[in-house]
This record gives structure tokens, sequence and C-alpha cells, in this order.
């Protein structure tokens, strides 16, 4: 499966921007998937994550409350929602998947994953 991180941009601390992650040579609904972001200097960070039957979600404890993951099936996409962005959530985002244990199951590192998308830069100004 090949992914496709789009929709960062400049947005004002408050505001909101939703990120997707478009998959292509399989359909998204058959990986569980997850986000990560990446500041300048530091590790990439666990942001949030959705089985591959879409009923269970986990969230760092950074955006809990203010970040949704979603499926959007018709689109064959996963879908970060993001609001109440802060200085601290710049970032590159990106979205990663693999095939799961089970329909239940969702990932919260790195190493879990099989696949990377190129990521999208999200810049929060203060």
């Amino acid at each position: 499966v090949q992914l496709q991180a789009f929709g960062g941009g400049l947005v004002q601390a408050g505001g909101s921007l939703r990120l997707s992650c478009a998959a292509s040579g399989r359909t998204a609904s058959s990986y569980a998937v997850g986000w990560f972001r990446q500041a300048p200097g530091k590790e990439r960070d666990f942001v949030a994550a959705i089985s591959r039957g879409g009923d269970n979600t986990h969230y760092a404890d950074v955006v809990k409350g203010r970040f949704t993951i979603h499926r959007d099936i018709a689109e064959n996409t996963v879908i970060l929602q993001m609001y109440s962005l802060r200085p601290d959530d710049t970032a590159v985002y990106y979205c990663a998947a693999r095939a799961p244990w089970n329909n239940d199951y969702v990932y919260s590192t790195p190493r879990d994953y099989s696949y990377w998308g190129q990521g999208t830069q999200v810049t929060v100004s203060s």
C-alpha cells in the first residue's frame, strides 16, 4: 500500500486543520492506521491511531480532547481532525499503516508500522 498525507498548512493558535491519509494499492480499511509527528530535532511521536475495524481509537495525552481520528470509507482515507491547535503542535505529520492482528488492535509506536506516507507540515503560529 502507498500512503499520502496531505492537508497541512499554516494556522493560528486556536485554529483547526484536517489532515487526510490517502491509501492506494489497497483499501485503507485493510489496515490499522496511525498518525505520528516529528518536530525539528525531536523524535517521531505518536499522535493517534485507529483499528482496522474503526471501532477502537487511541490518542496521545497531549492531543486527547483536541484531535479526533476516523475513517472515510468512501474516500479510502483516514482523517485526523485537529482542533484548538497550539504552537507546540507544529511538526511534520506522518500517517502509517500496518496489517493488524485483528480488527480491534491499535498500535502506538513507530516500529509497529510497515508503511509510511511522506509527511505534511503543520505550522501553528502564536
